[in-house]
């Protein structure tokens, strides 16, 4: 008998990013930015939400959390007065497109809102699933080493943005920065690159107004 293969991969990947459009436009007719962040877990994703969003006023800002277990980043953005919604994707190592969907059902984020979701952390799932977004920005840190983009080249080669956090470290850990902004250049040229610490609280006014500057141009605001 005669063996049928089937790569469900191609189908789970098609389905994911047939959805993923459609969030994209029913988000755009509202005039909502969507804005997937993604780095591994310790990049420090969370502290640059709270700094960013503390230098964007008058918009309305909505958070998906996304996390294997817990919500312990969650609960901080809440303390803080932001709103944030969980996802626990129970051992999944990615967000997707269906995960999205379920909570926009259920949540009521504000038309022309900036919604900021924070993938699980991990530089290899999260890569292949459009997630509705219409920026990627891929946070990347001192502690973690100058080689990312080369061992990582997915993840950056489909970002709008790069951020390397915790550059406070810099003097006191062997980080090849000309090495590293080779990697990104060549990865994911025209991207720009924003040097950040949430520690000391700087570098983030930039990174503020690009994505200010996005959404202008993507929704035409």
């Amino acid at each position: 008998m005669e063996k049928e293969i089937i790569d469900m991969k191609i189908d789970i990947y098609e389905e994911n990013q047939k959805l993923g459009e459609k969030i994209r436009a029913e988000l755009s007719k509202r005039k909502i930015l969507s804005v997937n962040i993604l780095g591994s877990a310790g990049a420090g994703k969370t502290s640059t939400l709270v700094r960013l969003i503390e230098r964007i006023k008058g918009i309305p800002v909505t958070v998906i959390e996304g996390d294997l277990e817990t919500d312990i980043d969650t609960r901080k953005l809440q303390s803080l007065g932001i709103d944030a919604y969980q996802i626990n994707t129970n051992g999944i190592c990615h967000l997707d497109s269906p995960m999205i969907e379920a909570i926009l059902r259920k949540k009521d984020i504000p038309d022309g809102a900036i919604l900021f979701v924070e993938n699980i952390g991990n530089l290899v799932c999260p890569a292949d699933f459009d997630i509705g977004e219409h920026v990627r920005i891929v946070i990347s840190s001192v502690p973690e080493g100058s080689d990312k983009p080369y061992k990582y080249p997915v993840i950056f080669q489909h970002t709008s943005a790069v951020v390397l956090n915790k550059s406070d470290l810099a003097p006191y850990i062997d980080f090849d920065m000309p090495y590293f902004v080779e990697g990104v250049n060549v990865m994911c040229p025209g991207a720009p690159l924003f040097e950040v610490s949430a520690k000391n609280d700087t570098g983030f006014d930039a990174l503020a107004e690009w994505i200010i500057a996005e959404r202008k141009k993507i929704l035409q605001i």
